[in-house]
């Protein structure tokens, strides 16, 4: 990552480390072409298992029908969407959940919470499946993920092409720059998370966070580009494996 000849394309594109990333890149992306075009292959056939008569359609299900219907969409097109959600949000969610895991097993009174959280919530059924309506009860839970990802985000950084002149705090932004937002450290800015190094779910409670900017917390990013995993995110995985695995037998 810091080494310079890794910037350029052309010279990167040339070395071994840059062969093999686009090798596998091919052999990803050769793998949902071909999803992709056996359902295609499957709708056009009139195949009755991948109807677009479904109450709610798969997401390349209702890609491929919008491609087949308007030609708006290439195959290229929907290659991407079906990546970003097939693979975008692995390492991510993953990572998440290591983190937050981790945090918990190093603090008994927050994992005792949760626990009694999800006792409250699911009662002694451990085979119920998680569903959207109890996230909204799991307030603890979400507090703890929030922190989480306060001190250690998926995420470290975010880059944003500047579209305009501006500035900032000063300093002259010109057009076209590449801008870089140091999550990892705009997190831990004292002056909005005081003690910042310090794993505290509380600083998200309503009377605590309720002046905070807006942009004072970014771990899925900000604006219209945000990340589209940021509802559920590790909500689900998390709760699961909290409530179906430690809870069984073991603690953190």
């Amino acid at each position: 990552m810091v080494n310079s000849w890794y910037w350029f394309d052309l010279l990167f594109n040339f070395m071994e480390e840059g062969k093999e990333l686009n090798q596998h890149i091919k052999t990803l992306h050769n793998f949902t072409l071909s999803v992709i075009q056996e359902k295609k292959r499957k709708l056009l056939s009139g195949d009755p298992d991948i109807g677009t008569k479904r109450k709610r359609m798969a997401l390349m299900d209702l890609l491929l029908e919008h491609h087949i219907r308007t030609k708006t969409l290439t195959e290229e097109d929907i290659r991407e969407e079906v990546d970003t959600f097939a693979f975008e949000g692995h390492d991510t969610t993953s990572m998440g959940m290591s983190w937050a895991l981790y945090l918990i097993g190093l603090h008994k009174d927050v994992q005792n919470k949760v626990h009694e959280e999800l006792d409250r919530i699911f009662g002694d059924d451990a085979e119920r499946p998680i569903e959207t309506e109890d996230l909204k009860d799991m307030n603890y839970l979400d507090r703890v993920l929030k922190e989480s990802q306060r001190l250690y985000p998926s995420v470290p950084t975010i880059a944003r092409r500047i579209t305009d002149d501006t500035t900032i705090c000063g300093y002259p932004i010109p057009k076209e720059s590449s801008c870089i937002v140091l999550v990892h450290q705009l997190h831990r800015n004292e002056a909005v998370f005081p003690d910042p190094e310090k794993f505290d779910p509380d600083r998200f409670l309503p009377e605590n966070s309720a002046n905070r900017h807006p942009f004072a917390y970014i771990p899925f990013s900000a604006g219209p580009r945000n990340c589209i995993g940021s509802v559920t995110s590790v909500a689900y995985p998390l709760s699961s494996a909290f409530f179906n695995v430690c809870w069984s037998s073991y603690q953190l």
